[in-house]
């Protein structure tokens, strides 16, 4: 077909259609360009049918276009790498071999023709080397050389040993090409003991005409050795040169005026004559110049050998009567120069080459030490660009914008993401900043640093306020809020720093307590790892959480407590992967970073785009350097397993990540390691200063406040007490004694001196005892005991100090009496002095640094111990190398860009496109996932092998204080209920309120999901039916059905088959039916079955009179035999075995046919076929055939009519069945069968929309199958007896079925189409594929009508259908009961009319048509007349009872036990678990509009609530789940 079609384009000559005849080729080759991805070429007949086919699509080159001459060369090339891969074994299979290698390279030298792009030469090239590594693959050592001769392109492969390579020259045979004659060789050049392939090439034509510096006129020719594997043998630098003979004599004339007429006539030693000369042409030649016309091109074969003297005559040509002319005629002959195609540089040079002596004006010796490949590089040269053509190349910007504008894009895109990138990092400097929590007491400074880090999963972050208490050896902190008025805190992967301080140490920690109080928009959360630091010590303890603190995730739990992880713990796999992973992809990897990138890292948003952005120009750089490089066939291939690379492959890797990497991996690490810039020792001190002077001013403030609130006794006395109450609490937790708030607590009304008195006596008692110990040496005590004992010590003389400040602002009014206030003031001297003694006698305090310096709790995390820590500098380069580093990026970023651009402006616009196509497309393939399959992999490697715990450093942190509270707020902070863990009443409703809610919300989902599986439903079912398919059913079968009658003799069939139906089946319009728009597909065939003679037995009475009988048709007595002409049986066995004889039976595999169920009985799809032909002349000759030689006879039981026709109006295909059938009475009954399918896709938009619903209904069904799958999964064997699962699985069951069919049609579809290209005239069976289409129908409606039935299950959330079908549930049993009676009634009424009537009306015939008859009768649809007129009695008395006992009793009893139920449902109902669902769906939706919605039940019921209770923790599991 193909052939045939471009036979004709290049037959026509008409110019105004030459643009369609441009697109036509263009569309054929693209379609050969599928078809051979699509299916491969296996064998050398496929390469050499595809090369004709696009040799004769290539003959034209005016009427290809640019992209299709590339797509035609490209595809030469493929056609012969294919031939790399096809086994040549025997003799046939060499000789199909070299015609497809020559067909290759005679499309190849059609081509050169008019083709001079470098993309079409480098293409064809390739196309010729691969021609001739095929080749070679056939040929055996010294054999004859393989030579392949065309017009423009001569061929030569050979393989020989490397001594035989100097004896001869190397030539195509023809004195008219160029020959080489290598000089002796070395020896280590070759491998040893393997032979050499030679591989030659000649062209007249120069492959490199893109090239215009070579000025190249006469032939060129090549020459290569290569090795049997195909790697190259380098041959250069030679002692001895290389002799490469071109022969080409030119003579170029130019008249002075055109035309000229003239002849040229060559002699030798003599003057030519018009009888006597060695060469004669005549002028002007063909050609569209005055230069082609007048150049006369001689070969060597032109001079027969002779060498010498020459005379060249001209004479004109001048016509009657005309004696001569005045003109005059310059002729120039042309000489040589040696020159070769540089590879490596794309350019023609002489360097290596010189024109030896032997050099004539036939003949120019080329003396070189090197073949074609001048020289090899251990590097691949790139794609080379001109930067000093900058102006010509970006003057074709309009033509080829594409490379130009995406880099401008990325430009841009750049810039706005820098914005963005700058506003994150201005966000961020606030995160890095740790938090001192507002509710520590400003007395305690014992410090620990919390870092709490949120987990990565989906809903992490919380909402909620978090309370912490840390769970130590020696005692336990208070609850604090984690808080910051500043900041969010507690978002998804953050880490966050909290300053907590306790009154003394609270030992070794062993677990740390968390609880929230489930508030706000999003109260769960997901708390990963959280280390604790004590900063005084710096020991460090690490807490594994990785757990859900939430009422509707995980364990359900709002209170937990952690215990601390030990080593074991923090080295496991699971822990170590996951923390290196999250690292890497936050912090690491350099293009997921700049979203997740830590606040605390040196490393900005900004730098990491702007990195990203000279990454990604650096690659599209090294891209283009390299793209569209030839590849060598002869490369030898490195196989490791399934992967293949080339040397060549291999080293552009290497060159590309050496021009991108270390430019890059540089300016990351520039910007890793840089410091960050230190400010000024002035700039410290003026920022100290405003710090100082901010916080006077706030203590100021303070002072103004207190003094104000003076008068307000009762208030002061009570912070007072409960200062002294905390003292004493502290106190008793430093001696052995009972706790002394037990005489005087904050609840009593004491005396404060009475209770400062208690305090001295205490703390005398504790000298005392710390005296009788002195006896025990040091070395008994560990530096544990003696640092807990110093910090609890420190920590009550910073309390008493505290204390000794409030009473110096309290006025004498506040006091019982005058003198409690001095004799307080000297109480606390007296137990300063006791402490500070103790202190000064443990050595723990530096007695040359004053004592409240050191209990000041301003100082920060710098101070561990009372000594100052040195801070390490973070980062090894200077500040200013950051200049270096964006210095960098804006040279690698401009340099890519304006060569990338250069490179794209050089490639033209489609390889542009190839280019950028490719590259975004390998972009994201190796962001997505090959550079996260590194990380992973790596980490895998970390956890498995290193198995080291990164620590975290904090010693640079910078933390902020909250504003401080009001005294009465700071001192009643833990009283709030904020600091309680929230009561299990409280978690129950929560829990319970939050089941509700995603119980609706999954409701929800469900509905919307099931209606939107219903609308692609419908569409599929829809798409698969058209409406024209009954109209043209209709339309047939009025047409063939005219003049048939109910009953038809053989005589009637054959009348009607001449008239009606050669008729219809050819219209008016060849090869079209009836009206000429349906066309017929094939042929259309006759086929009858029979039965045997004598296939019944006869009544022995009745013998005489009936010689035989014939049975109704059955398979058991079906003719299968084959006979002659007319039912011979004397020719029975010399018949021929042709399939096409109407007398021989053909099985049903043979006829591609099936069985058909006729109005009698099941045909199989065998019998005697007589096929009708295309034309109408066939066909009436075929009929008067069987007519004649009575093909039908008295033991024919069925005739079928089978054709099939196609309609392109409404693109169906309708599969035609005319039957004919008899029950061997002798009356055929005349039936018809029609079915529809479409094989071709439709063009409209329709199709596509259709096909987007198919595919999106599948997701639908993946994600029902994920649902049950995972509800199987938790209800194991219960999953069965919920018919509701049944349901779901059913129609999961039955699309998976559609789909196999679905693909089965289509299949069976491509195939039938495909016989019948293939068998045009003969009968096309679509049976097997309707009959699929007819399967994938039925199972769609099935599936429809289960997912109508399961919208019954979405309608329980109205009260009236739970009442319905609580009834139906409650009344089961009686129903089933009444079903079957109705059953067994029905069976019983359907029997007796069957036998009573069966034989004489047709509504009765069989037992089936009963059943229907009995049924419509009771619902009103009865033919009375036909009963009465038969048995008026008989029939009245059964059908009356049939009226009475079926309608009036048995159905009335079945309503009224339905309705009897439903009146006790009604009385016994209880509520519906989804009741509560759907008042809570109507209340959030009124309040959405601003109406106020009323609930029927009483809240405040306790058997609502109880029920409400019960249900929600019958079903909690579940509902978590959904």
């Amino acid at each position: 077909m193909f052939n045939s079609v471009c036979e004709k384009l290049n037959s026509q000559t008409d110019e105004s259609e030459k643009e369609d005849r441009k697109e036509l080729r263009e569309k054929m080759i693209d379609l050969l360009i599928d078809t051979i991805k699509e299916s491969p070429l296996k064998i050398p007949e496929e390469a050499h049918v595809v090369a004709r086919v696009l040799i004769c699509l290539i003959q034209k080159g005016d009427e290809l276009s640019l992209s299709a001459q590339i797509d035609a060369a490209a595809l030469f090339a493929n056609i012969s790498q294919s031939l790399l891969d096809m086994n040549v074994s025997t003799a046939e299979d060499k000789e199909a071999f070299l015609s497809a290698a020559t067909a290759i390279v005679e499309g190849a030298s059609k081509m050169f023709e008019y083709s001079s792009s470098k993309n079409i030469s480098d293409a064809l090239l390739n196309a010729l080397n691969f021609t001739q590594s095929g080749l070679l693959k056939t040929m055996k050592i010294n054999e004859d050389p393989i030579i392949i001769q065309q017009p423009h392109i001569n061929l030569l492969v050979k393989r020989v040993t490397h001594e035989s390579l100097h004896t001869e020259p190397i030539s195509a045979n023809s004195s008219s090409q160029p020959s080489f004659s290598l000089p002796q060789l070395a020896s280590d050049m070759f491998p040893s003991e393997e032979p050499v392939d030679v591989r030659m090439l000649s062209l007249d034509i120069n492959p490199f005409s893109w090239n215009e510096k070579g000025n190249i006129s006469g032939l060129i020719g090549g020459l290569s050795l290569t090795r049997q594997d195909g790697s190259g043998i380098p041959v250069e630098n030679l002692s001895e040169d290389i002799e490469h003979l071109n022969s080409l004599f030119v003579l170029k004339m130019v008249p002075s005026e055109d035309p000229l007429p003239f002849k040229l006539f060559l002699g030798y030693m003599d003057y030519p004559t018009d009888t006597n000369y060695v060469a004669m042409t005549e002028m002007p030649l063909p050609g569209t110049t005055e230069e082609e016309r007048y150049t006369w091109l001689l070969s060597p074969t032109t001079f027969q050998g002779n060498s010498g003297l020459h005379y060249l005559v001209v004479k004109p040509i001048v016509g009657p009567g005309i004696k001569s002319i005045n003109a005059t005629l310059s002729i120039t002959p042309i000489t040589s120069s040696c020159k070769f195609w540089n590879e490596t540089l794309l350019d023609w040079e002489d360097s290596g080459c010189r024109v030896g002596v032997k050099t004539t004006n036939l003949v120019t010796q080329c003396l070189c030490n090197h073949l074609t490949f001048f020289g090899s590089s251990f590097f691949v040269t790139p794609n080379l660009v001109d930067p000093s053509r900058t102006a010509e190349l970006f003057a074709t910007f309009a033509e080829n914008p594409v490379v130009v504008c995406f880099v401008g894009a990325l430009f841009a895109t750049y810039l706005l993401a820098v914005v963005l990138a700058r506003r994150k990092d201005i966000k961020d400097t606030v995160k890095v900043k740790g938090t001192v929590l507002e509710d520590n007491d400003p007395t305690d400074t014992y410090r620990y640093l919390l870092c709490v880090c949120t987990g990565h999963r989906m809903g992490a972050s919380t909402s909620s306020q978090v309370i912490v208490t840390l769970l130590g050896a020696d005692g336990n902190s208070k609850p604090h809020h984690l808080t910051d008025p500043k900041k969010p805190v507690f978002e998804r992967g953050a880490v966050d720093l909290f300053l907590l301080t306790t009154p003394s140490c609270l030992g070794e920690l062993q677990g740390i307590r968390l609880w929230h109080n489930n508030s706000g928009s999003h109260p769960a959360w997901f708390v990963g790892n959280i280390l604790v630091q004590d900063l005084q010590t710096e020991e460090k303890w690490y807490f594994l959480c990785n757990s859900w603190l939430a009422i509707d995730m995980g364990d359900c739990c709002l209170d937990k407590l952690f215990p601390v992880s030990t080593e074991m713990d923090l080295k496991k796999f699971s822990n170590l992967f996951f923390m290196k992973t999250a690292k890497d992809f936050s912090d690491g990897h350099l293009w997921y970073s700049v979203i997740s990138r830590p606040p605390s890292s040196t490393f900005t948003c900004v730098q990491r785009v702007s990195c990203c952005f000279s990454l990604l120009l650096c690659t599209m750089l090294t891209s283009i350097m390299f793209y569209g490089i030839p590849t060598d066939p002869s490369d030898q291939v490195m196989d490791l397993g399934h992967f293949e690379f080339t040397w060549q492959q291999f080293m552009i890797g290497v060159q590309s990540s050496l021009i991108m990497f270390p430019i890059n991996i540089l300016i990351v690490s520039v910007f890793r390691n840089t410091r960050p810039r230190e400010t000024s020792c002035c700039q410290n001190k003026e920022k100290k200063r405003n710090r100082l002077q901010k916080k006077s001013g706030v203590h100021t403030v303070s002072l103004q406040v207190t003094s104000t609130n003076s008068n307000d006794e009762s208030s002061t006395m009570d912070i007072l007490i409960k200062d002294i109450a905390r003292i004493l609490q502290s106190l008793s937790e430093t001696t052995k004694y009972t706790d002394p708030s037990n005489k005087s607590g904050p609840g009593k009304e004491s005396d404060i001196n009475t209770v400062l008195t208690e305090v001295e006596e205490l703390l005398k008692q504790n000298t005392k005892c710390s005296n009788d110990t002195k006896t025990v040496t040091p070395s008994q005590l560990s530096a544990e005991d003696i640092q807990k004992k110093s910090n609890k010590t420190q920590h009550l003389y910073r309390q008493i100090c505290h204390l000794e400040e409030q009473l110096s602002v309290e006025a004498p009014s506040s006091f019982s009496s005058p003198y409690s206030l001095d004799k307080a003031q000297h109480q606390i001297q007296a137990v300063k002095s006791l402490l500070e003694q103790q202190l000064f006698t443990s050595s723990h305090v530096d007695q040359n640094e004053p004592i409240h310096e050191k209990s000041n709790p301003e100082h920060g995390i710098s101070r561990d111990g009372g000594q100052k820590k040195k801070q390490q500098r973070k980062g090894l380069l200077p500040w200013w190398f950051i200049f270096v580093g964006w210095l960098l990026i804006i040279g690698t970023s401009f340099v890519s860009g304006y060569f990338t651009m250069l490179y794209g402006l050089k490639f033209g616009k489609e390889r542009s496109i190839s280019w950028l196509v490719s590259m975004v497309v390998s972009f994201f393939q190796s962001l997505l996932f090959i550079q996260p399959l590194k990380v992973i992999c790596f980490a895998v490697f970390f956890a498995l092998v290193i198995k080291k715990v990164d620590e975290e450093d904090f010693q640079n942190v910078a933390f902020e204080r909250s504003e401080r509270k009001s005294g009465n707020q700071q001192t009643n902070q833990w009283g709030y209920q904020l600091y309680d863990p929230p009561p299990p009443a409280d978690i129950a409703r929560m829990k319970r309120n939050k089941i509700m809610e995603q119980k609706a919300f999954a409701l929800l989902t469900e509905i919307f999901v099931y209606i939107g599986f219903m609308w692609m439903l419908l569409l599929v079912a829809y798409g698969q039916k058209d409406g024209n398919a009954f109209l043209l059913k209709r339309h047939i079968r009025n047409s063939f059905s005219k003049g048939v009658q109910n009953s038809m003799t053989l005589q009637d069939v054959f009348t009607w088959a001449n008239t009606t139906l050669l008729k219809n089946l050819f219209g008016s319009y060849p090869g079209f039916i009836t009206d000429g728009n349906s066309k017929l597909v094939g042929n259309a065939r006759l086929r009858q079955l029979r039965v045997q003679q004598n296939s019944c037995q006869i009544a022995s009475l009745m013998i005489g009179l009936v010689p035989d009988c014939d049975a109704l048709y059955s398979s058991e007595i079906e003719d299968v035999g084959s006979y002659g002409s007319g039912w011979n049986h004397s020719v029975k066995d010399n018949i021929s075995t042709s399939a096409l004889s109407p007398w021989m039976y053909q099985t049903e595999a043979q006829l591609r046919a099936r069985p058909f169920w006729g109005r009698l009985v099941l045909y199989r799809g065998g019998g005697f076929v007589a096929e009708l032909g295309p034309m109408f002349q066939n066909a009436s000759r075929t009929l008067e055939y069987l007519f004649r030689n009575k093909w039908l006879d008295k033991y024919t039981r069925a005739i079928f009519v089978e054709f099939t026709v196609y309609n392109a109006n409404v693109n169906l295909f309708c599969i035609i069945t005319l039957l004919m059938e008899t029950s061997a009475v002798g009356a055929f009954q005349f039936y018809t069968d029609l079915q529809t399918i479409r094989l071709y896709p439709s063009t409209g938009g329709l199709y596509f929309f259709v096909m987007a619903a198919e595919i999106i209904y599948m997701l639908f069904i993946l994600y029902y199958m994920f649902k049950q799958a995972k509800l199987l999964k938790q209800q194991r064997w219960v999953y069965f007896k919920n018919k509701w699962n049944l349901l779901e699985l059913s129609i999961i069951l039955l699309s998976w079925s559609a789909v196999g069919v679905f693909i089965q049609r289509t299949l069976l579809g491509n195939r039938d189409l495909t016989y019948y290209q293939n068998h045009k005239d003969q009968f096309a069976s679509f049976y097997e594929t309707a009959i699929a289409d007819s399967t994938l129908q039925y199972l769609i409606a099935f599936i429809v009508l289960l997912s109508t039935v399961k919208l019954w299950h979405l309608l329980r959330l109205n009260p009236k259908m739970n009442l319905i079908t609580a009834a139906l549930r409650r009344a089961w049993n009686d129903i089933s009961s009444f079903l079957l009676i109705i059953v067994i009634a029905l069976v019983a009424y359907s029997v007796a009319s069957n036998v009573i009537y069966g034989w004489k009306i047709s509504s009765y015939k069989t037992f089936i048509d009963s059943l229907l008859t009995i049924i419509r009768l009771q619902i009103g649809i009865f033919n009375y007349n036909e009963i009465l007129e038969s048995h008026p009695v008989l029939g009245g008395l059964l059908f009356g009872s049939c009226i009475v006992l079926m309608t009036f009793v048995i159905l009335n009893l079945f309503v009224s036990v339905i309705l009897v139920s439903l009146n006790m449902e009604q009385i016994n109902h209880k509520p519906s678990e989804d009741e509560e669902i759907v008042d809570l769906l109507l209340t959030k939706l009124c309040n959405l509009f601003g109406f106020k919605y009323q609930n029927g039940k009483d809240p405040t019921d306790p058997d609502n609530e109880r029920s409400s209770n019960l249900t929600i923790n019958k079903n909690k599991d579940t509902l978590i789940n959904s």
